[in-house]
């Protein structure tokens, strides 16, 4: 799971340095993101089934050992077709790696005591995507490109051994397979992914985007009215009457568009408009990850005491302060104020992510924690996808011309979308619950043993 985190942003550093490589423009390395992103998002529709029907350590462990081998292969690309074939098979891997984990990870946990897992939650959904730009400028610069993907290989082969032996099996009673729903669902995801990730570079004018992003829709809409309808659904739509679920579903749509925004638009800001090294750059958004760290004990200890709502809904009020301040003309031409500032957004809105992820599953019963898993990753993935091309849209409509000695006027625009983004999720925050989820009652009784009826 962190090495899909890791993915999701460490290339990003080197498409420059990719494409010139293999002779190539960065319009064409720019495939070797989005092919990753594409193909995640078409498997994650039927991670919840998988995981299921042939058992969450089998699936988990079966994509984690996929993932490492086409990670060598990404590392062994002689040429960019090869390298994006790789990133192809790498991509729907960890579309079933995160979902079916994170599932495993909250069936071992009863809800009152799923706040232990912050501290391991933090680091794939949210540490490795910070850390992947700087790590990439890193080895770019002093050894090759192609450590980034090498360098998952040992982590993968160890990992894997060691799933075999401390994981244990859990499989449901998966009903049969909705073929409708996966033909619906699994195009759609993909083609709105391609379209989203094509569409800053290649222009919303494009013919593929224009084809792409419609025809995405449609189906996707026609997916959602089959999923509510069926008897046997791919994808559990009916999860979100809960409203403290949906409420979450929400929040990460949106708190995940802000994060992967600014973490899109900082970084050019940085290089783009004050002539910053793509190593710099990467180095800027640093501090946002040792924020994250913090924020993992921070929602640890208080969310017991203040509750999900009272919790979340500051995290983000002060996390929208902290983007819009970002924002201020003046404010990225200072080092340490930039630090500062992403030390911050990683503890307000690490501690906010944190918080309504841990108490949005709090009611959704084991048997249908692999279907919520799965929609709620869906629903984060598409969000990150969401923020990063409105900062693209905006910078482009802006004038910002991706070259240095460039004004920083698009840029700051873009980050300010990013804080309205946060803004609008402490308003979704407000239906969070009050109170943090509760032991069960009578935990600590002996098995089968009553207690007195209250007099």
């Amino acid at each position: 799971m962190c090495m899909n985190g890791l993915d999701s942003t460490i290339v990003n550093p080197a498409l420059l340095t990719i494409a010139g490589d293999f002779g190539e423009p960065v319009s064409a390395a720019n495939t070797v993101e989005v092919a990753f992103l594409v193909a995640l998002a078409v498997a994650l529709p039927v991670a919840g089934w998988l995981g299921d029907r042939l058992g969450v350590k089998k699936v988990f462990l079966g994509s984690l050992a996929v993932f490492t081998a086409a990670s060598a292969a990404c590392g062994l690309a002689q040429d960019l077709p090869a390298l994006v074939l790789a990133r192809v098979v790498q991509g729907v891997a960890g579309g079933l790696l995160t979902p079916v984990g994170m599932t495993l990870l909250f069936r071992a946990f009863p809800p009152h005591e799923r706040m232990k897992l912050s501290k391991v939650l933090i680091v794939p959904t949210a540490l490795m995507p910070a850390l992947g730009p700087p790590l990439g400028g890193f080895l770019t610069e002093h050894l090759s490109w192609h450590w980034l993907f090498f360098v998952n290989v040992p982590i993968g082969a160890a990992a894997v051994l060691t799933g075999v032996v401390g994981l244990r099996e859990h499989k449901e009673d998966a009903e049969g397979f909705d073929l409708t729903g996966f033909l619906l669902a699994t195009p759609a995801l993909g083609l709105l992914t391609y379209a989203l990730g094509f569409g800053p570079t290649h222009g919303w004018g494009a013919p593929s985007v224009l084809v792409c992003g419609p025809l995405g829709l449609a189906l996707l809409a026609a997916g959602c009215v089959h999923l509510l309808r069926a008897q046997t659904p791919l994808l559990r739509l009916r999860l979100l009457a809960d409203r403290v679920f949906a409420s979450a579903t929400v929040l990460a749509l949106v708190t995940s568009a802000g994060l992967m925004g600014v973490l899109f638009a900082f970084p050019l800001l940085y290089q783009a408009a004050l002539g910053a090294s793509a190593l710099d750059a990467g180095l800027s958004v640093f501090p946002e990850a040792l924020g994250l760290m913090l924020a993992s004990q921070v929602a640890d200890r208080l969310m017991p005491r203040l509750g999900p709502r009272w919790l979340a809904v500051p995290a983000l009020v002060l996390a929208t302060a902290v983007f819009g301040a970002l924002a201020v003309p003046g404010v990225a031409e200072h080092t340490w104020a930039v630090r500062a500032l992403m030390f911050c957004v990683g503890l307000v809105l690490g501690t906010a992510v944190l918080t309504v992820q841990i108490a949005g599953f709090a009611d959704v019963p084991p048997p249908a924690m692999g279907q919520a898993m799965a929609l709620f990753t869906i629903v984060r993935t598409l969000g990150g996808a969401l923020g990063i091309a409105a900062t693209a849209a905006v910078i482009s409509a802006w004038g910002g011309s991706g070259t240095h000695d460039a004004a920083p006027g698009p840029y700051r625009a873009a980050i300010a979308v990013t804080a309205g983004l946060v803004a609008l999720g402490a308003l979704c925050a407000l239906r969070m619950p009050k109170e943090a989820p509760a032991p069960p009652p009578f935990d600590d009784e002996p098995e089968g043993e009553e207690m007195p009826a209250a007099a």
